[in-house]
């Protein structure tokens, strides 16, 4: 299920986002229906499936609800000796200790019905919303009486780091996967926490409760018994291990072993016994339950010396700080160097030249200074950029102080703007990474977005760097060529005016005609007329286009590129200007869906994925079908169009 779900809604995106069709209908068609007879002989439907609809809801706040008894923390040690000596005689689970937010979920009847946060352990708050987005928490489950179970939500490292990459500003991004994931489970609209990519890693079950039609599992008093059904129900269960006293000290040694290698955050190691009237019948403490034990990764520190700290400029226009000391062995890899994130922090541990300090991995990973011994402050601000040599400054965000470059020429901010610049939705050249972009700006084979259309010139050098050979510069000359021809709008957006979108752009293209003149001397009263276009994106949009700077970049493009000649219609009977279209199914009179939605657009309208109360029409050849989009339409009294009928209305 999990395989057809993620082929699927692949597919699903490539059709619909990207304008590409990776299978055919009768392919992707095949698939859905397998995946539906799964869902249906397993009564379990994956919160990701195509199949089902996300209604997103927006709350006002999140309610607050009692656990039903107290969650307790676990106790915690370091030491091998002391998990050995706990464990005694009995055989135990032992699995990751999850770095993220612990979740409490009930089925009733197979179905997801309520989901709490930890919170203070007696108090938590309802996010079942949320967590029905979740990357794969089943919606419905075949025990069909009451189950109650814990798991934590965590985020990726890879979603993170994602999602990090995807903000400029290095103050805006977020520290670390647990912080992210907290306030992901906790938003108020659960289309955020969608977009989060939260999964749910079960590792205890609460209670199973049958009923007269239902009976409770056996579990035969193991605790690896109840993990292996809570799998078979179609959850993720925590990766664990069999333990004894003989062999815990070499099972921990393999989960040390394969830390760095995980995807998902992890703080340590949980030792559960495995005989569940065993461990109840300790008992608890005040803080702890008896039957299971944290153990936390005894953190390896090394002394060393710093001898420098580098400065390294980024795309924002920020210089953070790296440490720099003599090399160490940590966990079993050589460690030369730590993120100091920015002067504060280096100023706060009073980190100075040639300072004896003590270095460790956070969680096993992260190479982070524990402590400075020495505590000299010999360290010196620098006042230049090390890239462009321009000046720098000191600036406060957050209450926290970073160092900038003002050089708005700094060779580290001209990469974002050659990278905008060629990206699918502006220029789309294809073959240019960001790392060959850095390489040419060092090389001064391109100082001005322009140059990008004579790289013919440089082929001797170009296919000299790594990762080029003849084939894929041909191929990217080919799609520089390409890119000469283009649309207005694309260009606009490709220029990163701040605050203009491709949505934008198009707006103002089609409100001043497609007329580059008229779009480039635009006043900000003209701006202020078109619909969807505020103060802030027209001041931006009019100081750009007034920067001498900026004029000369459009003026030597203008040289290179041809826009391409949009269709002049006639809007009597063919606007479309405040309507909103789903277009969904096989199309006949155009090549694809993409097509028919710039018909739409060129004209007005707007095409939007799902049926909501806003959508005018659903277009649907297939119009009598039972489809989810069919069916909502009709619960909304929307028409449902075929093209045909769609194309007598608007040809």
């Amino acid at each position: 299920m999990r395989e057809l779900v993620s082929i699927l809604n692949k597919a699903s995106k490539a059709y619909y986002q990207d304008a590409e069709e990776i299978m055919s209908n009768l392919e992707y068609d095949k698939l859905y229906d397998e995946l539906v007879a799964l869902e249906e002989s397993l009564g379990t439907t994956l919160s990701n499936s195509p199949t089902r609809n996300v209604g997103y809801e927006v709350l006002s706040e999140l309610p607050k609800e009692a656990h039903p008894s107290r969650m307790l923390s676990l106790d915690k040690t370091k030491s091998v000796d002391d998990l050995q000596s706990w464990l005694g005689g009995q055989e135990g689970v032992l699995s990751w200790k999850m770095d993220g937010l612990t979740i409490v979920i009930t089925y009733e009847d197979g179905k997801l019905v309520k989901a709490v946060t930890r919170g203070n352990g007696e108090i938590g708050e309802v996010v079942t919303n949320n967590v029905k987005v979740f990357k794969n928490v089943p919606l419905n489950i075949p025990f069909k009486g009451k189950l109650v179970l814990r798991g934590e939500a965590v985020i990726k490292y890879s979603d993170f780091n994602a999602l990090n990459a995807s903000i400029a500003e290095v103050s805006e991004k977020y520290k670390n996967p647990r912080n992210l994931c907290s306030g992901s489970v906790r938003q108020l609209n659960n289309e955020i926490t969608a977009k989060r990519s939260v999964f749910f890693f079960a590792f205890g079950l609460v209670s199973c409760e049958g009923n007269e039609n239902v009976s409770t599992p056996d579990f035969e008093n193991s605790r690896a018994s109840q993990y292996q059904w809570l799998e078979s129900q179609g959850f993720e269960v925590v990766e664990r291990k069999m333990v004894t006293a003989s062999n815990i000290h070499d099972t921990v040694k393999w989960f040390a072993g394969v830390i760095e290698k995980n995807d998902f955050p992890s703080d340590g190691l949980v030792l559960i016994y495995d005989d569940i009237a065993f461990g109840r019948s300790l008992g608890t403490t005040a803080k702890f339950p008896k039957d299971a034990i944290a153990f936390k990764w005894q953190d390896e520190t090394a002394e060393t010396i710093l001898t420098e700290i580098e400065w390294s400029a980024s795309r924002t226009g920020l210089i953070n700080p790296v440490a720099i000391f003599e090399p160490v062995e940590l966990e079993g890899t050589t460690v030369s160097r730590a993120s100091l994130h920015n002067i504060s922090i280096i100023e706060e541990m009073k980190l100075g030249i040639g300072d004896k300090i003590s270095v460790y991995k956070a969680n096993m990973i992260i190479p982070q200074i524990a402590e400075n011994f020495t505590k000299s402050g010999k360290f010196t601000v620098p006042e230049y950029c090390p890239v462009c040599h321009g000046k720098t400054v000191i600036e406060k965000e957050n209450d926290v102080k970073v160092l900038r470059c003002v050089n708005e020429e700094c060779l580290a901010k001209k990469i974002k703007s050659f990278t905008h610049f060629m990206s699918r939705d502006a220029m789309n050249v294809e073959g240019l990474s960001e790392a060959t972009v850095e390489k040419m700006i060092a090389e001064g084979i391109i100082t001005e977005l322009a140059d990008l259309f004579h790289l013919e010139k440089y082929k001797e050098i170009i296919t000299e760097m790594e990762g080029f050979g003849e084939k894929s510069f041909a191929n990217m000359i080919a799609s520089v060529e390409k890119a000469r021809t283009v649309n207005l709008a694309k260009f606009i957006y490709s220029l990163g005016i701040p605050n203009v979108g491709l949505s934008n752009a198009k707006l103002i293209c089609k409100a001043l005609d497609n007329d580059f003149d008229k779009i480039r001397n635009a006043t900000r009263e003209e701006l202020l007329e078109i619909d969807h276009i505020g103060e802030v994106i027209a001041d931006t949009f009019v100081s750009f286009m007034k920067n001498e700077n900026n004029q000369k970049v459009v003026d030597d493009l203008l040289k290179e590129v041809t826009f391409e000649v949009e269709e002049k219609t006639d809007s009597a009977n063919l606007n479309m200007e405040g309507l909103t279209f789903v277009v969904t199914g096989s199309v006949e009179h155009f090549a694809n869906r993409k097509e028919l939605q710039a018909f739409i657009e060129s004209r007005g309208g707007k095409v939007t994925g799902s049926v909501t109360k806003k959508t005018n029409y659903l277009i649907n050849n297939d119009n009598m079908s039972n489809s989810s989009k069919n069916k909502k339409a009709k619960e909304l009294q929307i028409p449902i169009l075929t093209e045909n009928e769609f194309l007598e209305m608007y040809q």
